[in-house]
């Protein structure tokens, strides 16, 4: 075996990983059967084991296990989905048809937030701060894939003011909720994103994201 190929996968495991990466979805559509406390804490473990610039480590869990915290939770939500539908004007009606979020279907409800006294991590972050956000975004990813291949759905709802989950939660004031995650089993997975399937959006071809020694071209209907 060459040095390049020492630490390969088997091709079984590779293509695995290739699979929960294309069949990943945002759900937004739930059971209410439970996710086995063992299973949970993996998809944690999995979330935990994410890089972090400077290892920093700034990702905060909040496991919901009040039902009453949940429906204030999901009221939040709410009052921030009629927010963003005045805002979206003429798209407003086509958004308000569109499911955001299952808070009050799923089996767990987890609040994922930066950690407090952030501003003490300075390694990779002195010019870039916003880094924290980004290795927080690599730990619900893990979580996201692993809960995948385990054969869960997992939602991301960021729709809510930021000052009522801290309120809700009891954070410090430097600590920030990111997103408030729906994780549970799922009669389907959707085929294609949902967003997608709706026709709120399309996924752009990787040629308009890529390019070499230069920035991409501006998409067509840019108005760049």
């Amino acid at each position: 075996m060459t040095e390049s190929t020492s630490h390969r996968f088997s091709d079984q495991e590779i293509a695995a990983v290739y699979r929960a990466i294309r069949e990943r979805r945002d759900m937004r559509h739930f059971t209410d059967a439970p996710v086995p406390a063992e299973q949970l804490a993996r998809l944690i473990g999995a979330a935990h084991d994410a890089p972090s610039v400077g290892f920093m480590q700034p990702w905060r869990f909040v496991r919901v296990t009040d039902r009453a915290i949940r429906v204030a939770l999901h009221d939040i939500v709410e009052t921030e989905r009629l927010a963003t539908a005045e805002a979206l004007n003429e798209r407003a009606d086509e958004f308000m048809r569109l499911k955001v979020q299952g808070i009050l279907d799923c089996g767990e409800v987890l609040i994922v937030a930066l950690m407090e006294n952030r501003e003490r991590h300075i390694f990779g972050r002195r010019t870039l701060p916003e880094m924290d956000l980004a290795s927080v975004a690599c730990a619900i990813q893990n979580m996201w894939l692993a809960a995948r291949a385990e054969g869960l759905g997992m939602g991301w709802v960021s729709l809510f003011d930021i000052a009522a989950v801290q309120r809700l939660f009891h954070m410090p004031a430097d600590a920030k909720p990111v997103a408030v995650l729906c994780l549970g089993h799922v009669e389907r997975f959707y085929e294609k994103p949902m967003l997608q399937e709706e026709g709120w959006a399309q996924r752009l071809s990787i040629s308009s994201c890529v390019d070499e020694n230069r920035w991409p071209a501006p998409l067509a209907d840019s108005d760049e």
